[in-house]
């Protein structure tokens, strides 16, 4: 009986620590569950007040704001449409209130007799008529003639260039006089800039508004942030003829944390909880000195378990395993128990299980060497339970007890799974990048050969019609003109075949074909083309070449078709802008560095603004219509594989001058010689 008398102790101290356990979650839960109500549903219920609050504020300020407009136009109604004095009037009410972006004055029977738009907004209907978009302000007229009142006309829409648009609402006034209606004012109101002047900084920082129709459809929006749709609350503004549906939405979302805490309930609860707190400490402190035995020689296996992702596994010297982790189990799908009885690993696939065995023999059972063995790491094939192989890495090491005898072997597995599909994905997604990239590469060819062609091309067409009307009126000059106008097509059309070939290695990066040639003979060879345009818009041109020309080391073709650009470029920049006689086009060729050669085309233009000069240089940019935005971009591009530069500014009598630099060719001949030396 004296051994058997502490069990009703021990079930009885069991049953009290369950007890109170239990009341401390049971109070904890209550508490919290409590407290996160109470504060949620106050927090939401603020948030909610604020937004209906902030809706009645803005809905009134709408009223106001509508009032006070409807207030001032009163007098453009009363002044005579004669003269310019209405159309003054009513551009310095545009330019007085920002909501309004067109006044109308309009007659008896609803037409459109003067109009001005707003000097802040593109004009409204550039793209579509106003008879158009004249529905909603016919009803609304019509409703203010019989009512002699000002009406508001439903809203609608119109498209603005550049893909925008405006929402719009027309108050329509009438003009009487004597009892009877001579005509009306129309007023043009932007919803969104109506909303934006109705709203206070603060109101602007925490609510998204916005007008919607019955069906949720926004019409207009204002507010910096975006609306959460939590807290959201709807307002009508009730106007003549018209009623606008107001939405705040406040970018406040559901509140996730607990701001406020009632102290009352807090400081109850807190000393429910230190009471029991206390109860408890005092009997885990009796249960830590009876556990403490059991945690220490539990703690190597539960440090393992825990803290560890890596699968685990120890193996006694005749190969039998004697431990696996949790991660080790769900790597391989086998419980821990299935694994230790198991007499040949079940995770050996079948096809390798002879090959296994003969490497565990030769390599784990080794005695002689177990000791002196270094950790090691080795790939190698698992089975799931599914039957999946899958990849694994193993590091190995002997398991050595306190007298440094070795009991057993210690692995760690690493499932290379996952990585294997990663590198694939890469492989497939470097794939992809190298197809997309190829295509890019044939667009970009496309792009730059049908631009480059159009100069040799539109030349060929110019001489076959020189050709043809020199057939219709024969004299005896013809047969030399001819020869003459055939030979130039055959040089074109050799030329297009040299720019074929060029821009295909241009947009393959090769190294070019570059050749040592006179700066002079460059400019002859475009100065044909360069005359047939100059001719055109009665451009005179003039050549600065020094009377020893140096020689460059370019691609001839490519560089032809930088001057071609260049000079085409000047041309164009004084066609129109540039008196006949002041239309002068200099070339310009000198040699400031023993190592380069410098090329300058100028022209008597306009020249260049500063906001087209930011982008001049940028891929599909242009400022004409027919365009294509590529030519100075290939021209920088060609020039700087040159080893030159291409810039541009002023020129000394007004205009704009292009500048590029080619090497020279003695300079370029000699710094291979020089690298080989240097290299020697």
């Amino acid at each position: 009986m004296t051994l058997d008398a502490p069990r009703p102790n021990r079930r009885w101290r069991v049953h009290r620590r369950a007890l109170l356990w239990s009341a401390l979650l049971l109070l904890l839960l209550v508490a919290q569950s409590l407290l996160v109500a109470l504060t949620l549903n106050y927090e939401s219920s603020r948030a909610q007040e604020l937004s209906e609050t902030t809706a009645v504020e803005v809905a009134a300020e709408l009223r106001r704001e509508l009032g006070a407009l409807q207030q001032q136009l009163q007098s453009l109604a009363f002044q005579a449409p004669d003269g310019g004095g209405w159309r003054a009037a009513a551009a310095a009410q545009l330019r007085a209130e920002r909501i309004l972006v067109r006044l109308e004055r309009r007659d008896a029977e609803g037409r459109l007799a003067l109009a001005v738009d707003s000097p802040f907004q593109a004009e409204l209907f550039s793209l579509i008529p106003r008879a158009d978009s004249d529905l909603e302000t016919e009803l609304a007229c019509a409703a203010a003639g019989r009512a002699a009142a000002p009406v508001y006309s439903r809203s609608y829409f119109v498209p603005l260039p550049g893909g925008l648009g405006l929402e719009l609402m027309d108050l329509c006034l009438p003009a009487t006089a004597a009892g009877r209606t001579e005509g009306f004012v129309v007023a043009s109101i932007a919803l969104g800039a109506l909303l934006e002047a109705s709203l206070t900084p603060a109101q602007r920082r925490s609510h998204e508004f916005s007008f919607v129709e019955g069906d949720g459809t926004r019409l207009a929006r204002a507010g910096l942030p975006r609306g959460a749709g939590v807290f959201q609350a709807e307002r009508l503004v009730d106007m003549p003829g018209f009623a606008l549906q107001l939405r705040a939405d406040s970018s406040a979302g559901a509140p996730r944390l607990i701001p406020n805490l009632a102290t009352a309930l807090v400081l109850g609860l807190s000393l429910a909880l230190f009471a029991l707190v206390l109860l408890l400490a005092r009997d885990v402190r009796r249960r830590a000195r009876a556990e403490a035995a059991l945690a220490e020689a539990l703690a190597f296996r539960k440090a393992m378990e825990d803290s560890l992702v890596t699968g685990l596994r120890a193996r006694t010297l005749d190969g039998r395993i004697s431990y696996v982790n949790p991660a080790f189990c769900a790597m391989v799908g086998f419980s821990a128990d299935e694994l230790r009885s198991a007499e040949v690993p079940p995770y050996w696939p079948p096809e390798r299980l002879e090959e296994y065995q003969r490497r565990q023999a030769t390599r784990r059972l080794d005695d002689g060497a177990a000791l002196t063995a270094a950790r090691e790491g080795f790939e190698t094939e698992f089975m799931r339970r599914s039957g999946e192989r899958f990849p694994v890495m193993i590091y190995e090491t002997p398991l050595v007890d306190a007298q440094r005898r070795q009991t057993g072997w210690m692995s760690a597995v690493l499932d290379l799974g996952a990585q294997r599909r990663m590198e694939e994905l890469s492989r497939q997604q470097q794939e992809r990048l190298q197809a997309t990239a190829r295509l890019a590469t044939v667009g970009e060819m496309a792009s730059l050969m049908s631009h480059e062609l159009n100069q040799p091309l539109a030349a060929i067409a110019s001489y076959a019609s020189g050709s043809l009307n020199l057939l219709e009126a024969p004299d005896a000059e013809t047969p030399g003109l001819l020869r003459q106008a055939l030979e130039r097509i055959a040089e074109q059309a050799e030329r297009a075949g040299r720019v074929i070939k060029s821009v295909h290695d241009f947009v393959r990066r090769r190294e070019q074909l570059h050749e040592a040639i006179g700066a002079d003979t460059l400019i002859e060879s475009v100065l044909p083309l360069v005359r047939l345009q100059a001719r055109k818009s009665g451009t005179r041109i003039e050549l600065d070449l020094p009377p020893t020309p140096p020689r460059v080391l370019c691609d001839r073709t490519m560089v032809e078709q930088v001057l071609l650009n260049l000079t085409r470029n000047g041309i164009q920049a004084m066609d129109g802008a540039t008196p006949a006689a002041a239309r002068v086009l200099t070339l310009r060729v000198e040699q400031p560095h023993e190592r380069w050669v410098a090329f300058t085309v100028g022209d008597a233009g306009p020249g260049i603004p500063p906001e087209v000069a930011q982008r001049l240089f940028t891929p599909f940019y242009t400022t004409r219509r027919d365009g294509m935005g590529l030519g100075l971009s290939l021209c920088r591009t060609v020039i700087e594989q040159h080893g030159g530069a291409l810039d541009f500014g002023p020129a000394r009598g007004g205009g704009t001058e292009f500048r590029f630099t080619l090497p020279a060719a003695r300079a370029a001949a000699a710094a291979p010689v020089a690298q080989t030396r240097e290299a020697a």
